[in-house]
């Protein structure tokens, strides 16, 4: 197995750290991270705080983490995007084309969500938020391989720093810019608003152009050609598949199960976050002040952080770092449900938490996109991402029924030690990555018997 410390050619000093982070690419990220934040908060996170700012069950509110379930179940239709020209955006290119096709899906949904009273008709508000969700998993599905695609390796540690920034502005938008605009005006034109900023994406896609991408094997466009249908789903399908496990062998299986575990902990316990300020008193606007703009700022640290760290001792170390910190950092939810109404303690647990997600998620990026091989960008991190928020999203649909028959304390703790098994299996990955080393180095002629 190529292990992800390996594929770095060399350490890089910190003028060398400071410096990636002005290639053009790189730059671009920012507004492609923005693209692929934006949508993800107005299905989740402040769609939750509409939903119980009138009133809406928060057993009702748990099951709206299933909607999620679209980013993990996206492996399905990773493939088209993979090897599918849309027709009539062909000139785009497979990358730009499905980007596009995302966006436009998503501001028809958002709409739809800004005409709609959850009060009278809590299922079409779900159908919608439906259509967000598969749209933007196909925007990420082409968005993701665009950026492995685009550099190498070594530069994905800031490609990832990047994206996250452009990601987590979008999330502030759609955060704080949201909750600032329904408390001063109304969820209707707060919704409007966030369809009409997608054409930041729509505008990026027609800027940027494709990356040089290492095509999949010729054998595809021939059956393509020949109408061989099972064998084209063979070679789009399953050869993906074959390939991560030809080449990490038993490893692959623990490598997957680590991914999703790696996540849950944070997913679980984001879904039930913004009803707890609600319940605690903390007006949207202090919401939005505190857990969105401020944690913007944190978040950002953090990634940019995590990339530098990255450059400088290796995936694996960041990765266990990431882990602990938001294990840890879980555990302020559950002290603050018990302080109850305090700005103070609200801020240092969003300060803590967000600079924790920050770090943990750049340098998660990073490693997922070392797994790929460039043959099957789009369909392999589609599996990894797959894998990376499925139980965690199918676990929190339950968080309501649990706050409901315990309390918001016991929740949070639950969400905390939910994240061990994913420190346990770092530390794993680590020895692995260890013994791999010492077998390669072992293995390796001396010069006495060289000679």
């Amino acid at each position: 197995m190529t292990t992800p410390n390996s594929s770095q050619s060399r350490v890089h000093s910190w003028a060398e750290s400071f410096k990636v982070y002005r290639q053009p690419r790189v730059i671009g990220m920012l507004f492609l991270g923005f693209s692929a934040g934006l949508p993800l908060l107005l299905i989740f996170s402040t769609l939750n705080t509409w939903l119980r700012d009138v009133g809406v069950s928060r057993t009702e509110i748990g099951f709206f983490a299933w909607v999620g379930l679209a980013f993990s179940i996206k492996v399905l239709w990773a493939p088209l995007v993979d090897h599918i020209n849309i027709p009539f955006l062909w000139r785009l290119g497979k990358r730009r084309s499905w980007m596009l096709l995302g966006q436009l899906g998503i501001i028809v949904g958002l709409m739809g969500m800004a005409f709609t009273d959850p009060t009278a008709n809590l299922a079409q508000m779900a159908a919608f938020s439906v259509i967000v969700a598969f749209s933007s998993a196909t925007q990420d599905i082409g968005l993701d391989a665009y950026r492995i695609e685009a550099m190498d390796t070594e530069y994905q540690g800031a490609m990832s720093a990047n994206y996250v920034m452009g990601y987590r502005i979008a999330m502030l938008v759609a955060g704080a810019g949201s909750l600032y605009l329904a408390d001063f005006y109304s969820w209707i034109l707060s919704y409007q608003v966030m369809a009409l900023l997608m054409g930041v994406g729509i505008i990026t896609v027609f800027i940027i152009k494709e990356p040089d991408r290492q095509e999949t094997p010729d054998e595809i466009e021939s059956l393509v050609k020949s109408n061989r249908y099972l064998d084209q789903a063979q070679t789009m399908v399953l050869n993906p598949f074959v390939d991560f496990f030809k080449r990490n062998g038993w490893v692959g299986g623990f490598i997957l199960a680590f991914i999703g575990a790696y996540k849950i902990s944070d997913i679980i316990m984001g879904n039930m976050a913004n009803p707890l300020y609600i319940d605690l008193g903390f007006s949207k606007s202090e919401i939005a002040s505190i857990s969105k703009v401020f944690g913007l700022i944190m978040t950002i640290f953090g990634g940019y952080v995590g990339g530098m760290l990255l450059m400088r001792i290796g995936l694996l170390p960041v990765l266990l770092l990431g882990a602990t910190l938001v294990c840890l950092t879980n555990i302020l939810f559950a002290i603050l449900a018990q302080v109850g109404y305090s700005l103070d303690f609200l801020t240092l647990t969003i300060t803590a938490d967000n600079f924790a997600n920050g770090v943990a998620s750049s340098v998660f990026i990073a490693y997922l996109s070392s797994l790929v091989n460039k043959s099957y960008t789009a369909t392999q991190y589609a599996l990894f991402s797959s894998f990376m928020t499925l139980p965690g999203k199918f676990i929190s649909g339950f968080s309501g029924v649990i706050i409901d028959h315990t309390d918001y304390t016991t929740f949070f703790l639950y969400a905390a030690g939910m994240g061990i098994p994913a420190i346990l299996m770092v530390i794993g990955l680590m020895i692995y990555d260890a013994r791999q080393k010492a077998d390669e180095s072992s293995e390796k002629p001396t010069e006495e018997t060289v000679q």
